[in-house]
């Protein structure tokens, strides 16, 4: 029996949950195993997390799983993580499609190895026309290159005369960033006891409300979620404004 889920008020969910799923490598040290088995772990957490928002009745999870930061790490691990996100899309494909939710990417595709693109685009087609759950993958992303790329095709399209200075707003940069169609996330959640954003929806969480816990990824269960959205449903979200205005 959960001990967060009869809290939750189901009128007043977050649309849009992201997460920062940190915390697998130090899981392994504490188990005296390697790095990757800490991300291989970590995916039982991915599976219960999505499994809970697509019940729920959230419409947007996006989940951190690799910086264009974590290219530098050592080729070992990289080479690992690749394969293992190969093979859970290939494990998982049939469980999204099957229960309405749909894949989506955000970040720097172009750099992943042909193999991990391919499958990880034939996962995307399969689950194109699902309606439920969007799943967003950040992969290969940081909210630096995609404010650069954004920057970088505003540039471009200024000079071919698709855009002017005087047209430029908010909502203009919002259709250049990789998230373009993605409403912002309501709720930020960062596993393993870090407190920092590491690059990740800059922009886009401008008023979103942050939740950090010291569980570790491979730990992190759907009652761990559950308490998550207790407390920001305990907030009082003010965009500005005042108590008094927002109660009004």
């Amino acid at each position: 029996m959960s001990q967060y889920k009869e809290l939750i008020d189901k009128k007043r969910l977050p649309k849009h949950i992201a997460i920062i799923m940190d915390g697998n490598g130090r899981w392994a040290k504490k188990m005296g195993n390697l790095r990757i088995f800490g991300h291989e772990n970590g995916v039982t957490s991915v599976r219960e997390t999505t499994e809970a928002a697509a019940e729920l009745g959230i419409n947007y999870l996006t989940l951190y799983a690799f910086s264009t930061e974590n290219w530098n790490r050592p080729k070992e691990e990289v080479d690992a993580l690749m394969n293992l996100l190969v093979k859970t899309i290939e494990a998982e494909t049939h469980t999204l499609a099957k229960n309405n939710v749909k894949l989506l990417t955000i970040g720097d595709t172009s750099r992943m190895p042909k193999e991990t693109a391919s499958r990880l685009q034939q996962c995307i087609e399969q689950t194109a026309n699902n309606t439920g759950l969007h799943l967003v993958l950040a992969l290969s992303y940081s909210s630096r290159w995609e404010i650069t790329e954004a920057i970088r095709n505003m540039v471009n399209d200024g000079q071919t005369g698709k855009l002017t200075a005087a047209n430029i707003d908010e909502n203009t940069i919002n259709s250049y960033l990789a998230t373009a169609n993605i409403p912002d996330p309501e709720l930020l959640i960062r596993t393993s006891g870090e407190y920092r954003i590491s690059n990740f929806l800059l922009w886009q969480i401008a008023y979103t409300e942050l939740y950090f816990t010291e569980v570790l990824w491979p730990d992190f269960r759907k009652d761990d979620l559950y308490q998550a959205i207790v407390n920001y449903q305990s907030r009082e979200r003010r965009f500005g404004k005042t108590s008094e205005q927002v109660t009004q």
